[in-house]
């Protein structure tokens, strides 16, 4: 049996193995495989355990059937609905398609088609997708209402005791498959179903791993709480890293997590995104953005891992291929290698040339042009993008832009701004 007091839930090293037997048929023992690249970086032994090879290409599956498996005869024939617009739908519907459960399955409007499709593709006939509203707080809401309609199950994608638990089975392969000792285990943080399963196997079987979580800078739920020793909800997050944006975490993973890991760190946007660049053109390896949230961040502890045995639990690879230029963007961004400005040309013929020629570098090119031509005026503003071939060619572009008055306003450093005219 597990313990529940209060919220002093701990997962049972016996309840986590019978998750493990069940999910058996449905989840490959992930590989746990070495990074020469990785490890030649960062004169460390770095280790990837690849959740992104299971079947729905994450580590969802694993909490959604343990819990759907764990329902009971009369449970399971009034069936089954959870509200997600990612790997947790596409983990449901998956697990009602084995099963021959029915499931319905909620996700926000704008969801992108490709994971609609990757949901009625897991799901086939045992799943009804319903588009409710604009965000996932509108379809968890009418998903909880369709629950209360239904008397079905809600399953929640990390806030309860069977999914965590299905979670926590990484945490026994990891102890029974690596033939090192793990000085770092480094888990991606979103609502805490994964990290708080995990780190509460580990701190059992492997006390003394340091067990990091990383979190993307623009959706701190987990530190943030922990910081206020409970649990708050965010007023807004960035949800490019949609896997693990969330604006509250657990209920249930909060305590599990606040005790059973070392540090929660954040890690920018800008920065997965080359790190999701290199891991693609590197070792082949494609990730989603969460996914690659153990690997981007190693810089910050490139100096304590020296010479350690390092695990990065690779979470999924659910990457809308839609989303590639802007990953692309928000890389170069981050490398001081894309920058935006207003320049204004003069209002006269071979101004255009003179800027191409006279201002911008051998190696410097230009990905982004929009100018309207406004003849009663001396000069006509255009939004330019600009890519450098390094960081340093910066300070000299923007002194040549000066020093020929082309130079209207730098747009980077103003965000509101860039969102608005970019």
């Amino acid at each position: 049996m597990t313990t529940q007091k209060n919220n002093s839930y701990i997962p049972e090293i016996e309840e986590v193995k019978k998750a493990r037997n069940n999910l058996s048929k449905v989840v490959i023992n992930s590989p746990l495989q070495h990074s020469l690249i990785l490890s030649d970086k960062y004169k460390a032994n770095v280790y990837l355990k690849r959740e992104d090879t299971q079947v729905v290409r994450s580590y969802k599956i694993r909490g959604a059937y343990n819990k759907i498996t764990s329902l009971d005869q009369e449970s399971l024939a009034k069936g089954v609905v959870c509200a997600s617009a990612g790997n947790h739908a596409q983990g449901v519907a998956y697990s009602c398609h084995k099963l021959g459960v029915k499931g319905t399955i909620f996700m926000p409007s704008p969801t992108p088609k490709q994971k609609i499709q990757q949901v009625r593709m897991f799901g086939k006939q045992m799943v009804d997708i319903m588009l409710e509203g604009d965000t996932f707080d509108d379809a968890y809401h009418a998903a909880k209402d369709f629950e209360r309609a239904n008397d079905c199950t809600f399953v929640h994608p990390f806030d309860d005791e069977k999914v965590i638990e299905g979670q926590a089975t990484i945490g026994l392969e990891l102890f029974s498959d690596a033939d090192f000792n793990m000085d770092y285990v480094f888990l991606p943080v979103g609502g805490g179903g994964l990290s708080a399963g995990v780190s509460s196997v580990l701190k059992v079987l492997s006390p003394k791993t340091k067990i990091i979580g990383v979190e993307p800078e623009g959706a701190p739920a987990m530190l943030e709480s922990i910081k206020q020793n409970k649990v708050i909800s965010l007023e807004k997050i960035d949800k490019f890293v949609d896997g693990a944006a969330v604006k509250k975490v657990g209920e249930l993973t909060f305590p599990l997590c606040q005790k059973f890991m070392e540090e929660i760190v954040l890690v920018n946007e800008g920065k997965l995104c080359s790190v999701l660049i290199n891991m693609y053109n590197e070792s082949g390896i494609i990730l989603e953005p969460a996914g690659a949230l153990s690997v981007a961040v190693l810089d910050q502890f490139a100096d304590k891992i020296k010479g350690k045995n390092v695990v990065c639990v690779l979470s999924g690879s659910n990457n809308d291929i839609t989303r590639t230029e802007e990953i692309r963007e928000r890389s170069l961004l981050y490398e001081g290698l894309m920058h935006y400005f207003i320049v204004r040309f003069p209002q006269r013929a071979g101004a255009l040339k003179e800027f191409v020629s006279e201002v911008l570098g051998p190696d410097d090119d230009i990905l982004h042009f929009e100018y309207t031509k406004k003849t009663s005026r001396e000069q006509g503003p255009a939004v330019v993008g600009i890519e450098l071939k390094s960081p340093k060619d910066f300070q000299p572009l923007l002194e040549r832009m000066k020093e020929r008055n082309f130079y209207g306003e730098y747009l980077n450093d103003q965000p509101d701004l860039f969102r608005y005219i970019v």
